[in-house]
């Protein structure tokens, strides 16, 4: 995902067999992606729907939450290439203004947002955790559709899954344990084994065997959507009994955490003086978490309750991130014309 990587857009298609071979393989890559992207939240709307009317059935999942989870991690460890974290040396600032708008907006947005609700500990302390998550790799689809830089979003998303064992547990500990105790080693190392090791499989699997890896490419949203909606079913099954009394909360403390984000994102990189198309990149990736993780974390090592937030913000930030493209597509800018992309296909995920 280089800078000098050809768009769909602008490949020429026509300039040889080769050619033209990749950018086929790269407009069904896109078109999956559109397409897994779109329909991801009603799939995960029937999840949920799912997992409340059958809580007996859909909780026996939950053994396998992080088993699902190690699934979407891995698969987005295949849609990645070394010169994805070559844009960390050739573009440094924009990189680090998105990981660090990533680990500290979010996770005092969240500490806000519970402060301002006045949640219960349970709720409270997965809120903030959603925070303190990495972003998701769906934003990085939602990049691509918005016309911001899908290079830079990849990027800062796989720098923020690599820090992630690092300081999702750290910042969930100070901002999250005066609510409900946090078990911060355990935690960072369950999210070694379920985030960075898949990842890094992932991310070797593509190095070796790249040609079977770029036939499976257009399927891997997919296989990252069924899981994720397991994941939701799991969760809101485990919790069902909560749904009813806490729905509307969560429901709102969640489109405060996300539409915020968007904004304090977007305005964080402009006052960098940023511009237009990577303080798009860095609003969506603000925005956007990697909510799945939440979610199992949480039921992990807090409760139920406490995974429901995780759980709805699956489903708000996709249909959130479809709206956010079409203003930012909308309301163009001179960049546009040299947007500079690779045909996206990241897993989809919460």
């Amino acid at each position: 995902m280089t800078e000098s990587s050809p768009s769909p857009s602008s490949t020429p298609t026509g300039s040889s067999p080769a050619g033209a071979s990749a950018a086929a393989d790269r407009a069904k890559e896109d078109r999956s992606a559109r397409i897994a992207v779109t329909v991801f939240p009603l799939l995960v709307l029937a999840a949920a729907a799912a997992g409340f009317l059958l809580p007996d059935t859909t909780k026996q999942l939950v053994p396998y939450v992080n088993l699902l989870l190690g699934i979407i991690m891995f698969g987005m460890g295949l849609t990645l290439t070394i010169p994805d974290f070559a844009l960390v040396v050739r573009r440094p600032l924009p990189v680090l203004i998105g990981v660090v708008a990533q680990y500290v907006i979010m996770p005092l947005l969240g500490l806000g947002v519970t402060v301002l609700l006045q949640l219960p500990p349970e709720l409270a302390a997965g809120v903030i955790l959603v925070g303190c998550a990495p972003g998701g790799t769906s934003s990085n689809v939602i990049s691509y559709l918005s016309k911001a830089d899908t290079a830079l979003s990849v990027t800062m998303t796989s720098i923020s899954t690599l820090l992630a064992p690092i300081l999702t547990p750290l910042l969930t500990l100070w901002l999250a344990g005066q609510y409900m105790p946090v078990n911060g080693g355990e935690m960072a190392l369950s999210i070694v084994k379920i985030v960075l090791v898949p990842v890094v499989l992932g991310l070797v699997v593509r190095l070796l065997l790249s040609k079977l890896v770029d036939r499976i490419l257009p399927v891997l949203p997919w296989l990252s959507t069924i899981a994720i909606a397991m994941v939701v079913l799991a969760v809101v099954g485990n919790s069902a009994d909560k749904v009813l009394e806490a729905g509307a909360i969560v429901l709102l403390a969640v489109i405060l955490h996300n539409v915020l984000g968007y904004l304090l994102g977007y305005g964080f990189a402009r006052v960098l003086k940023q511009p237009v198309r990577a303080a798009r990149t860095v609003s969506i990736e603000v925005g956007m978490q990697n909510s799945g993780l939440a979610a199992g974390l949480a039921a992990q090592y807090f409760s139920p309750a406490a995974a429901l937030p995780g759980a709805v913000f699956s489903i708000w930030h996709n249909l959130s991130g479809a709206v956010l493209a079409m203003i930012y597509r909308r309301f163009g800018t001179d960049e546009d014309a040299t947007t500079p992309a690779r045909g996206a296909t990241p897993s989809a995920d919460a």
